[in-house]
């Protein structure tokens, strides 16, 4: 397997590709993130991990610029700050995960692992899921409400689908959490109530029948019903 790295660290960069070339995997390091995006070709590699603090374009610009062209590949985001904006920043742009440096490598490993496992796991994938006037398509990543497309970033799209997968069960919190990011960290629990206000205001807001609720003490559902 074959990792894209973007760390302008040059010890830290040989560290994290000699630790998975020790792990069987092929690393190829990139210290610009203007070079990086030059080179990348789409579905070239099976994970990407970016710091966010790099010289020429910075990291979310990176994962943004490799999202235009490759929706699928895992993105790992790296940084030595913890500040929710940067996690929500790299989350809107297509990020499916984030770690805080410094970090353990087994951790990083770990991440990697998970990612990996959910990209090679097929998946079933209906044509349109329904509620109301709601049309949400899923190979195609695009939302529409009453005719008129509704532009989501891509966990925004991902939180739309877990609700609607639940066919109007209330989600907790933590589910949706682990669902998100497929793994439990209590600081992403509290940012789901941040992204479910993003979906309300993109898919309720002009609108009579609102699809997306809250049962105090319980957690969220998607349905036309109350």
């Amino acid at each position: 397997m074959k990792i894209l790295l973007l760390e302008d660290d040059f010890t830290l960069s040989k560290e994290i590709s000699t630790f998975f070339t020790s792990k069987g995997f092929e690393c190829l390091p990139y210290y610009d993130g203007s070079l990086l995006l030059k080179k990348y070709f789409p579905y070239e590699y099976d994970l990407i991990v970016l710091d966010i603090n790099v010289p020429g374009v910075n990291g979310i610009e990176v994962c943004k610029g490799i999202r235009e062209v490759d929706k699928k590949t895992p993105i790992i985001m790296l940084t030595a700050f913890s500040e929710i904006e940067d996690k929500l920043s790299s989350f809107d742009n297509g990020a499916d995960d984030y770690l805080v440096k410094p970090f353990h490598f087994e951790e990083l490993f770990a991440r990697a692992q998970s990612l990996l496992r959910r990209k090679d796991v097929p998946q079933k994938v209906e044509n349109k899921i329904l509620v109301n006037d709601l049309e949400i398509f899923e190979e195609e990543m695009k939302v529409f409400r009453s005719g008129e497309e509704i532009k989501l970033t891509p966990k925004e799209f991902k939180l739309i689908l877990i609700l609607a997968h639940a066919k109007g069960k209330v989600l907790s919190k933590q589910f949706i959490a682990e669902k998100l990011w497929d793994y439990h960290i209590e600081t992403n629990q509290n940012t789901i109530e941040v992204y479910i206000n993003f979906l309300r205001k993109k898919i309720d807001k002009d609108h009579h029948t609102k699809l997306i609720h809250t049962k105090i003490g319980y957690g969220y559902f998607l349905s036309d019903k109350e």
